[in-house]
């Protein structure tokens, strides 16, 4: 145990240096790729297509349909499969990014309104007084309920230096609270890490951004030299990961894989693909 927990030490060390993972890709493809469109089934769409334009209650544009009718083609494959249009493209790398203008809470739903897991240290949100726990009813003079959680995360997030006032129901408290935020630029900390005691340490990765190979690297590194060389274990908490970047991903499972170890591979009607860290 203790000269796997020093190899994955010297490991870190080398990737404080730099993280450099290839993605090697292989292919095989030899069916023909060009198959004919479903006439029928086409038709078929194009009939309820243009029913929903002349008799659905409410005017509903072809951009609207079309785009749904792609999500919902996507999400009846399976639950992990997902169309991200323009938009829901930005946020997501927003979050890969691990920098925002915004106000620096942790947030969930519950009874349709917005529920404070965790404000983040030394951000607007703490240093306003918000605790976990808060339920925002109001933002601005939007009401909370009502609102997807996106849509109330859209209207948090902003350009750093403007307000929003946050209208919170705390327990406890008989009286509505107020609170008026100055967003700014936070930046969400991938890679957290500690020494439990001495020699053990614990390492907690809340997403896969861009920068997480890095910043784990310099955690081992930090936590093996906190140890003087004697790391004798180590805890990678995942808990509650939402996942991110493959490529962070695969880079991360480079210090604890041995070279050249399969990592991931897709399969898909015309070829195989497979990844491994080098």
């Amino acid at each position: 145990m203790r000269s796997r927990i020093e190899k994955i030490g010297l490991i870190g060390l080398g990737l404080v240096i730099g993280v450099t993972f290839s993605l090697h890709f292989s292919a095989v493809a030899d069916k023909d790729t060009e198959t004919p469109l479903p006439v029928e089934e086409l038709r078929a769409f194009s009939d309820v297509f243009a029913r929903i334009k002349s008799d659905y209650v409410e005017p509903v544009t072809d951009k609207k349909l079309i785009t749904e009718a792609i999500t919902g083609m996507l999400s009846g494959l399976d639950p992990h499969s997902s169309y991200l249009d323009e938009e829901a493209f930005k946020e997501l790398q927003v979050g890969t990014h691990g920098e925002f203008g915004g106000l620096g809470i942790e947030v969930g739903m519950e009874d349709g309104l917005v529920k404070v897991v965790s404000p983040i240290e030394d951000t607007p949100a703490f240093q306003a007084g918000i605790k976990s726990g808060d339920l925002i009813i109001k933002l601005d003079d939007t009401l909370v309920k009502g609102l997807t959680l996106n849509d109330a995360v859209k209207k948090m997030r902003g350009k750093p230096g403007t307000k929003i006032i946050l209208t919170v129901t705390r327990k406890g408290e008989p009286k509505l609270l107020t609170f008026t935020i100055t967003r700014a630029v936070i930046k969400v900390q991938s890679v957290k890490s500690k020494l439990i005691e001495p020699g053990y340490a614990f390492i907690r990765i809340t997403q896969f951004q861009e920068r997480t190979g890095e910043n784990l690297a310099s955690a081992l590194d930090n936590m093996y030299k906190q140890s003087q060389g004697e790391l004798k274990g180590l805890v990678l908490d995942l808990r509650n990961d939402p996942g991110g970047l493959l490529n962070s991903a695969v880079g991360v499972s480079a210090a604890f894989l041995p070279k050249d170890a399969l990592v991931v591979y897709t399969t898909t009607h015309a070829a195989t693909a497979t990844r491994t860290t080098t």
